[in-house]
């Protein structure tokens, strides 16, 4: 900055103050005694531009949809949420952000789950919530663990608000214990986890890893904790949850992966500094989530619209089959829960075209990747039984180096 300051002949506060603006908009990226460098794409491009174009006559497994089949029908929730809002109309000025019924429903879920006490908000889906409580907290140039191979929206979202991911390995027990003790003594100041139905890799917090994440976390009660159980309804993995352990945390639940995308609604619990941070910011804002969207997610919460063990045997014979399969041709494959099977490969632009070619359209790793192994998300809602051998030799036959050739 010195010598930038020299030869611009300006003051070097102006230089910081430049560095530190372009950091803030997303334009270059610090790493500490390694200095800045502009970022290879602007902050706000998301990750999705990274897909493919799916051709006509191509199976599309790259876009981590819920299989529509397995949602339930909203017209009778909407309905009753309707008539509740002829009976009751929400206008300006009304002062309860959650619906009571929804905060009851909500909280004795996450009791049911182990989820410590504290109260309940509502935000327009888990990204939505993830944001606000980090905005809550942090303040541009702080680091935020984040998992690695991990979900591609936070990915993007974390650089977008000017903070800087520091990548925690995972396997199929959720984050490793030795990359985040080393996230947490380098200085994060939050860190992100997904509990279960991890995207891109299916991976789940199991009671010994849990044990161990608590131990980090407890030793740094400063950290902000961040976690994401969108599967809650989708899988049959129990919940271990970490929060609790650090002063501010939050535990959010998405309705899209169970109920359909389009309700965008999530709900959180949390400490009550964080939470009333973040439904106070709200009410500035957007005011309030649509009380219709909450009476309809009562209504399908009351009526027990979604069989989750049904749904969850289901994504998960999906999943079994394909990495069976694909072991059966020597290929290894991840997928504990969810709707993702991860694949490692040695080169995922070879091999996402090779799949294209052979009719089917797969996530490349680099929308998930910070600095893991290369590798291909493969989302199993749309396959039927029959699907899965065909697509395993696929894969495998995509996966495969392809030979040396000599032209001597």
């Amino acid at each position: 900055m010195r010598e930038l300051a020299g030869h611009l002949g300006v003051n070097p506060n102006t230089v910081a103050a430049a560095y530190r603006t372009l950091r803030e908009r997303g334009v270059i990226e610090t790493a500490g005694r390694r200095g800045s460098r502009v970022r290879h794409r602007p902050a706000s491009t998301p990750r999705g531009s990274l897909g493919v174009e799916v051709a006509p006559g191509v199976r599309d497994l790259s876009d981590g949809n819920p299989d529509t089949a397995l949602l339930p029908a909203l017209d009778g929730a909407l309905a009753a949420a309707a008539r509740h809002s002829a009976e009751h109309p929400t206008l300006y000025g009304h002062r309860t952000a959650v619906d009571p019924d929804l905060d009851r429903l909500a909280r004795a879920g996450f009791d049911a789950d182990g989820v410590p006490p504290g109260p309940t908000g509502v935000a327009s889906g888990s990204l939505d919530v993830v944001e606000r409580v980090l905005a809550a907290h942090l303040k541009p140039g702080d680091a935020v663990a984040v998992e690695d191979p991990g979900w591609g929206s936070l990915l993007d979202l974390v650089p977008a608000l000017g903070l800087r991911p520091v990548p925690v390995g995972v396997d199929d027990e959720g984050p490793l214990p030795g990359d985040l003790a080393r996230a947490l003594e380098s200085g994060v100041r939050a860190v992100v986890v997904t509990d279960r139905a991890q995207n891109p890799t299916g991976a789940a917090i199991g009671a010994a890893r849990a044990v161990e994440l608590r131990a980090l976390l407890a030793a740094r009660r400063e950290v902000l904790l961040v976690e994401d159980d969108h599967g809650h309804a989708i899988v049959d993995v129990p919940l271990h949850p970490l929060a609790g352990t650090t002063d501010h945390w939050a535990l959010v639940r998405s309705v899209a992966k169970a109920y359909g995308p389009d309700l965008r609604l999530a709900v959180f619990t949390g400490d009550a500094v964080t939470v009333d941070r973040v439904m106070g910011r709200q009410r500035l804002g957007p005011g309030w989530i649509s009380t219709l969207l909450q009476r309809a997610v009562v209504a399908l919460w009351d009526a027990g619209a979604v069989d989750v063990p049904a749904v969850a045997a289901a994504y998960g014979a999906r999943r079994d089959a394909l990495v069976r399969s694909l072991a059966e041709h020597g290929v290894t494959a991840y997928g504990r829960s969810g709707m993702n099977v991860w694949v490692p490969v040695p080169d995922e632009t070879g091999a996402v075209a090779r799949l294209l070619r052979a009719g089917y359209a797969v996530a490349p790793g680099a929308r998930f990747r910070t600095a893991s192994a290369q590798g291909l998300r493969i989302t199993v809602s749309p396959l039927a039984a029959r699907d899965v051998a065909p697509l395993a030799e696929a894969v495998a036959a995509a996966a495969a180096p392809v030979p040396a050739r000599s032209y001597g």
